[in-house]
């Protein structure tokens, strides 16, 4: 069985494959103290939960934009795991072109959005992926990776407005009663929830008129169900299109 992990800056993701079939997946928060002895005891409690160990694991590969997961994860790897394992970096092979000016700056995780969103769905592409930062990845027809857009998250938006905002008090991600709020809650719902929708439609909006083709929008990351409720451009909603591109990179040999 392959166990795929996509660690970012809030949460980890974690998918465990048996074949091409996703037999589980959890979603933990990042914690970036954490050790490789933590992170064992932690896989095999996941793990045994399924009736499963770490012996039943056969491939490990990591997307990591948080260095010091990542050199956790590394470590782990070496003391328990008797095969190798597999990190994606800007020097891993994944066979997607990437069209930018230096393509060491692109994170792993766009590049294997980038693959899995092609393999998937073909065509152009333009994936957003919701996490604390919020990155918007386009794709061609031949699977390039053309470029994109990072935009601060939503909730890294609203923490800064409550932050700085004496007044304006924090409140539950909840969908408001009405566009113009009536109170101050349903206002500052309208506007972090339909306002960040008009956010990603209008980019979305002005980046297919630079493709002069119509792509086909698809939503990843923790907060993308939600987002698309308040967009009109969002196609696909696909929260685990990462794991899936890890999935994918590993059966490749990477």
């Amino acid at each position: 069985m392959l166990l795929t992990i996509d660690c970012g800056n809030t949460n980890i993701v974690l998918g465990l494959y048996e074949g091409d079939t996703l037999r589980n997946s959890w979603r933990i928060s990042t914690v970036s103290s954490k050790t490789e002895d933590e992170y064992y005891v932690l896989f095999q409690n996941m793990l045994a939960a399924g009736g499963l160990g770490l012996s039943h694991i056969d491939g490990f590969i990591v997307s990591s934009v948080v260095p010091s997961v990542t050199t956790a994860l590394r470590r782990f790897a070496a003391k328990y795991l008797t095969f190798p394992a597999s990190f994606v970096d800007a020097h891993t092979e994944t066979g997607v072109p990437i069209r930018i000016d230096n393509p060491a700056e692109v994170g792993s995780d766009r590049i294997v959005n980038a693959l899995a969103g092609h393999h998937k769905y073909g065509g152009y592409l333009i994936i957003v992926d919701f996490g604390t930062a919020t990155t918007f990845d386009v794709v061609s027809p031949q699977g390039e990776y053309l470029g994109g857009a990072i935009c601060p998250g939503l909730e890294i938006s609203a923490g800064a407005l409550f932050a700085k905002a004496a007044k304006l008090a924090n409140i539950t991600m909840e969908k408001p009663a009405h566009i113009i709020g009536k109170n101050t809650t349903e206002c500052l719902r309208s506007g972090l929830l339909y306002g960040y929708g008009c956010l990603v439609d209008g980019l979305i909006e002005k980046m297919t008129k630079e493709l002069s083709a119509k792509p086909m929008v698809i939503a990843t990351g923790g907060l993308g169900q939600l987002i698309s409720e308040f967009s009109e451009k969002i196609d696909v909603v696909d929260q685990l299109l990462t794991l899936e591109g890890l999935r994918l990179l590993w059966e490749k040999g990477c």
